[in-house]
């Protein structure tokens, strides 16, 4: 497993919520991350849909691990937008985010959330989000020799 890879887990078992929701990262490494969440009843809302919050907390912390895998680390979401398309049902929504521009202080990323049925994978909602760096100690220590080790 790569360092990277080792850090974004410890990045999401540091936040109580997504440890509840069961939040796992697959990929985090050449400029894109992939997390899973599987698909519980208590993350429904009454029409038996994932509920938007939970699909927009998902495009969120992937699109700002996208770009703190970009800008070494030590970001929070400045703003996000986030379309819902089709309604999240099934067995596990995924998202995929990717940094497509950024800065020193400051990146924008993208993130498309999927949900699965039975093996098959439909869009379900579609985000972008600024990210910031953040004035704040991590909680996470960075691999050595990165970018964010130095600070």
């Amino acid at each position: 497993m790569s360092d990277y890879l080792a850090i974004a887990r410890q990045i999401l078992a540091a936040q109580p919520f997504s440890v509840l929701v069961g939040t796992e990262v697959i990929r985090y490494g050449d400029g894109a991350v992939e997390l899973r969440m599987p698909i519980q009843d208590i993350i429904r809302q009454q029409h038996g849909f994932v509920h938007g919050g939970v699909v927009a907390y998902l495009a969120d912390n992937a699109l700002t691990m996208a770009a703190g895998l970009s800008m070494g680390g030590g970001v929070l979401t400045a703003e996000m937008k986030i379309n819902y398309l089709k309604p999240a049902v099934g067995e596990v929504m995924i998202a995929r985010a990717w940094t497509i521009s950024h800065g020193r202080s400051q990146g924008v990323s993208r993130c498309d959330v999927f949900v699965e049925q039975d093996g098959v994978e439909r869009l379900c909602a579609a985000a972008q989000g600024t990210v910031m760096k953040s004035h704040t100690k991590s909680a996470v220590t960075p691999p050595p020799g990165t970018k964010a080790d130095a600070t």
